[in-house]
């Protein structure tokens, strides 16, 4: 007789596995990515560590992940932003607000899944992760672009170089510090999304409009 799991067994496995990448994600967010151990990640997930491996065969595994789901959730908030807005260019001032508030919300996190050394190989996860978002960001630049509200452009490189800004002066070794504090926050926010939608071609005039209107996203939170 084949063995079929119930629904409460499939519930019961599904919250163990998120309990353990919720694990990760405080740490990597307290420490970087190096606090990522299966040892005392199962002591966080209040699991065995055999548990551990039993959802994650290797610590590569999970920080793959952990990388997948951070940015799963990432790329959810910038659709909802962008969708929420009244207006390509507006969609596109969403986007990139939300991928910055993101980014300082939670910096460790964020350079850890960038660019942090690790002692495994999760090249994979990083570009999957960098080619998801840039592709939001691509398609609500081209948006603009056909709706007439931008020049022309490869759209494509556009996001990129605009998703390459945007960590570089945010998480990067030269990134500003004490951003914590919520005005230095926003001030940066509307610093580099100002500087995203003139770099695509907005008219400065526009471009501060768009930054001025541009509701910023409530602070992401470990736990989302």
């Amino acid at each position: 007789m084949v063995y079929r799991r119930t629904h409460q067994v499939v519930k019961r496995l599904a919250a163990r596995r998120s309990a353990i990448l919720t694990a990760a994600r405080h740490a990597a967010a307290e420490a970087g990515m190096a606090a990522v151990q299966i040892a005392p990640i199962a002591v966080r997930a209040n699991v065995a560590a055999g548990t551990v491996y039993r959802y994650f065969p290797s610590k590569a595994d999970l920080i793959s992940e952990l990388i997948a789901e951070v940015s799963r959730d990432e790329l959810a908030a910038i659709r909802r932003a962008a969708d929420a807005a009244p207006g390509p260019s507006s969609a596109l001032a969403a986007a990139v607000t939300t991928v910055a508030v993101h980014v300082l919300s939670q910096r460790k996190l964020a350079w850890g899944i960038l660019a942090e050394p690790v002692d495994v190989d999760v090249t994979a996860s990083r570009l999957a992760s960098r080619r998801e978002i840039a592709g939001e960001i691509a398609i609500r630049i081209d948006a603009a672009v056909r709706a007439g509200h931008l020049p022309a452009q490869d759209t494509t490189i556009a996001a990129t170089a605009l998703l390459g800004a945007l960590h570089e002066s945010l998480v990067g070794p030269l990134a500003p510090e004490n951003v914590e504090d919520p005005i230095k926050l926003r001030e940066a926010v509307q610093t580099v999304t100002l500087l995203a939608l003139r770099a695509v071609g907005v008219m400065d005039a526009r471009a501060r409009g768009l930054v001025v209107q541009a509701v910023l996203p409530a602070r992401a939170l470990l736990g989302a």
